[in-house]
């Protein structure tokens, strides 16, 4: 199974987690962000594979897809480390 194929299965699975209290919801987001920052990895490596061979739109298309990409691994890891904070008792 190919590193994309294992991601979407992973994918597929997370949407039937229902997670029970706390520790079921820290494990979801970690799991999700994990996945969300894989995925993120795929526009990217396309970015620098593909860089400099064809013209800049082109060029510029995986860039942007990246970015857009990004922001899901980021804001769940954000959640995460929300989530940790507020069961410790962190501001």
């Amino acid at each position: 199974m190919s590193g994309i194929e294992a991601l979407l299965t992973e994918l597929g699975g997370l949407r039937a987690v229902r997670p029970t209290g706390p520790d079921g919801v820290e494990a979801l987001l970690a799991r999700a962000g994990s996945a969300a920052g894989r995925w993120a990895d795929v526009p990217y490596d396309v970015r620098r594979s593909a860089q400099g061979q064809v013209g800049p739109r082109a060029d510029a298309a995986p860039e942007a897809a990246f970015r857009r990409t990004e922001e899901p691994y980021v804001e769940l890891e954000i959640a995460l480390a929300n989530c940790s904070r507020g069961r410790l008792g962190g501001p």
